[in-house]
């Protein structure tokens, strides 16, 4: 009797067992992991012609803010192109959000400029163990530290990092050279230096600024005006124009740049050639050879970069999903937000 007892309590064991791993591998938990499964079965056709003008504008919205926000991480511009697009093809299959588009931010690359000191191999390592850092959190499930944050932190430091950025770019706009980078060195510098600065690039960044303005007021306009049907083409064209405002500032800025450069009136201070092509796919660097012949090692640069191993993974999860939620509160829908920590985790380590 005592026998049979304990075989069935092993049969029993058995089968939970059994049981948990069937739950373990279910659909259903492989579609909580891979959102893509939920979504991609009940996509309609009809969505198809929305989506491919949203992804158009956004894609043309995100290479003038690439390029400029790898230069605010003191990069070569291609990598701010390098990182705006793989975001979302990794974010599709692993996020849960269906608004929210993933790239540089000014965020970011403030907070990257303090750490890579001007190096992309700095640079990329810092991704890829940020991308290490933000997995980990996500499979240890500790998603509920980011809501321990409090939002006058957070308010505080976006309206930090825009003064920072506003004042960063003075110095282009006055096409001046050589400027340190600390902030107030920055400022001094670029205001006792104005008699030096190039009148072809003060015209066109003033001109490039107003018309931004311009549009955005068009936008605000647009929206309060009654006159117009919901539908019509006028209103359709002033949406389209004001939502691609920052591509369509650039291209007309680069031709006129590129017209004066042909010409032989060289007036503007131009970005000169850049790398093309794709960077060759392969494992980030953990050592670096500098031109000297010395070699950097994984620890070195490491430790170079500091304090930025724990603000910036936190800081980028933070941003993030602080936007996913609120499209998700404005959409009706929700958002899981430790999976939302892996998806972002996931596609700063491809």
């Amino acid at each position: 009797m005592w026998r049979s007892r304990r075989d069935r309590m092993e049969l029993q064991e058995e089968h939970s067992w059994q049981d948990r791993k069937q739950e373990r591998f279910s659909y259903a938990t492989l579609k909580a992991h891979l959102p893509v499964l939920g979504w991609l079965p009940r996509y309609r056709r009809a969505w198809l012609q929305m989506d491919l003008i949203a992804g158009a504008t956004v894609g043309l919205t995100t290479v003038p803010m690439a390029l400029a926000y790898a230069e605010v991480a003191g990069l070569p511009v291609q990598y701010g192109l390098y990182s705006a697009f793989m975001g979302g093809f990794v974010y599709c299959i692993f996020g849960t959000a269906k608004d929210l588009a993933l790239g540089p931010t000014g965020i970011m690359s403030l907070l990257c400029a303090r750490h890579v000191h001007h190096d992309p191999v700095y640079a990329v390592l810092l991704t890829f163990l940020c991308g290490i850092i933000q997995v980990a959190v996500a499979l240890f499930k500790l998603g509920f530290l980011l809501d321990l944050i409090s939002s006058p932190v957070i308010k505080g430091f976006t309206c930090a990092a825009a003064i920072t950025i506003g004042f960063g770019q003075l110095k282009n706009i006055l096409g001046l050279r050589e400027v340190p980078h600390q902030f107030f060195q920055q400022i001094y510098h670029s205001l006792c230096r104005i008699p030096e600065c190039r009148l072809g690039d003060v015209t066109l960044g003033l001109l490039c600024l107003c018309l931004l303005a311009t549009l955005m007021r068009m936008k605000n306009s647009g929206n309060s005006a009654g006159d117009l049907p919901a539908q019509s083409h006028a209103r359709i064209l002033l949406r389209g124009l004001v939502t691609a405002r920052c591509a369509l500032v650039v291209i007309g800025a680069t031709a006129v740049a590129y017209a004066c450069q042909e010409s032989g009136h060289g007036i503007f201070t131009i970005m000169g050639s850049t790398t093309q092509g794709l960077p060759p796919l392969r494992a980030p660097p953990f050592s670096e050879i500098t031109p000297e012949g010395d070699v950097i090692t994984f620890s070195e640069i490491a430790q170079g970069l500091g304090g930025g191993l724990v603000v910036i993974p936190f800081m980028g999860l933070l941003e993030s999903i602080a936007i996913a939620k609120a499209f998700s509160s404005q959409n009706n829908y929700q958002i899981d937000t430790n999976q939302e920590v892996f998806a972002i985790g996931s596609l700063v380590v491809e």
